[in-house]
């Protein structure tokens, strides 16, 4: 998954906008505005660092001129007080940016770290971890890159890139069979191909999917250990197979044993924990 530079920019604008509005008048009534700074960025906590380039680009729209000397890059393991970057510039370019940068670098290093967890659980098997769609609006891309950083997958980036049979679609359309026979009449309809995944709420629901066919991936959903090996079994690499819900850092290697392909955790982007970074003025 990548962002392209104009998504990036729009991103970037509104969270100027949404800080900076008519001005920081703080800023404006103190610094004069050729007075140049100096600052640098510590981390407060062990983690893993995600977002240093786009916290570049953020102040680079305050001074294009600004040094940004990077010591870490995205991906890098840090440690309590290590120096992550230092700046020179305009000093209202650093007070402005400050917020905006740290907020992004903070939050996306918070779910690479948080992912990371997730990965190392399941280390030396074939499952891979994956992100939902259960995302800051506005900010999905960003989000997603950060689980890419700490070494997970991205599943479907919205509701546009792929199909997912979930449970309300299958009680809508009246079952499983008449789901994916809709959708399947829906792509021949507008020629596209996407990737077919569906959702089993029971071990019966597979062995109808298994039945029917017509789908590339089967979601174990809300399932137990023990029903997870047995759909696995039954399923037998005909399908790929993904498992979700209630599965965490103490259950996850356990899941992972049943031999399914992928495991999607929402709490990778929605219950996450900022990691703890903090720009400071230097000499």
């Amino acid at each position: 998954m990548n962002f392209s530079g104009k998504e990036l920019k729009r991103f970037i604008d509104i969270a100027i906008t949404e800080d900076i509005g008519e001005g920081d008048h703080t800023s404006f009534a103190i610094i004069d505005p050729k007075q140049k700074g100096k600052a640098q960025l510590t981390a407060k906590q062990d983690g893993i660092l995600a977002g240093i380039e786009i916290a570049k680009i953020v102040f680079k729209r305050f001074d294009k001129n600004i040094h940004f000397k990077a010591l870490k890059k995205d991906g890098d393991k840090i440690h309590k007080g290590d120096i992550i970057f230092y700046i020179e510039g305009k000093a209202r370019a650093i007070l402005m940016g400050e917020r905006i940068a740290l907020n992004i670098m903070q939050r996306l290093s918070g779910i690479a770290t948080q992912t990371r967890q997730y990965v190392e659980k399941i280390k030396g098997l074939k499952t891979y971890v994956l992100d939902t769609r259960k995302t800051t609006p506005g900010m999905r891309l960003l989000d997603k890159y950060a689980v890419k950083v700490g070494g997970g997958k991205n599943h479907r980036i919205g509701l546009y890139d792929m199909i997912l049979i979930k449970d309300n679609h299958i009680d809508f359309a009246g079952g499983i069979e008449r789901a994916i026979d809709k959708v399947h009449e829906y792509l021949n309809k507008k020629k596209k191909n996407l990737k077919i995944e569906i959702e089993a709420r029971s071990i019966d629901d597979v062995k109808r999917i298994i039945a029917h066919g017509g789908v590339d991936c089967i979601l174990l959903d809300n399932f137990s250990p023990e029903e997870t090996h047995k759909a696995v079994k039954l399923i037998d690499g005909q399908f790929e197979t993904e498992s979700s819900g209630n599965i965490n850092l103490d259950n996850i290697r356990q899941y992972a044993e049943c031999g399914v392909d992928f495991i999607s955790i929402g709490a990778l982007t929605h219950q996450i924990k900022s990691l703890d970074m903090s720009l400071t003025v230097s000499q």
